[in-house]
């Protein structure tokens, strides 16, 4: 199975899901919504796992980052207030842990900033930027 069939299959199941709670009329209310809104940034445990979150959610910031690098640690708690402005669910992915991934996304340096809408993406941003910027960059495609 390819990873683009692996991503239909599981919007697929989402829309069951959904289908099923509309259907018992278990139609979800904002609050809710926003209960299965992570608390703080997801940290991406693979590239399954990058599937499901950017799939989850209409919007989603992932960050591809590494503990050693300087720019990475000066924009980690811009990503984090994005995430907790309800700006755009934030994942980390360190590429110490994970080089294929990063491999397979083609980030060439940290830290790469992969912006997904519905599951796709649909920007990139190399090296730090200041919380405007990335604002900016959000609200272009929420």
């Amino acid at each position: 199975m390819t990873e683009t069939d692996e991503r239909d299959a599981i919007r697929e199941q989402k829309r069951k899901e959904l289908q099923e709670q509309l259907a018992d009329g278990g139609a979800v209310s904002e609050s809710e919504a926003e209960q299965t809104r992570p608390d703080a940034p997801v940290h991406v445990e693979g590239p399954d796992h990058l599937a499901e979150v950017t799939d989850a959610h209409d919007v989603v910031l992932v960050d591809f980052y590494a503990d050693w690098c300087g720019p990475c640690k000066m924009v980690e708690p811009v990503v984090e207030a994005l995430h907790e402005d309800g700006t755009a669910v934030v994942a980390k992915v360190d590429i110490d842990e994970h080089q294929a991934l990063a491999q397979r996304q083609n980030v060439r340096g940290v830290p790469t900033m992969l912006l997904y809408v519905d599951g796709t993406p649909v920007e990139r941003v190399v090296g730090a930027k200041d919380k405007a910027s990335l604002e900016a960059l959000v609200a272009q495609h929420a």
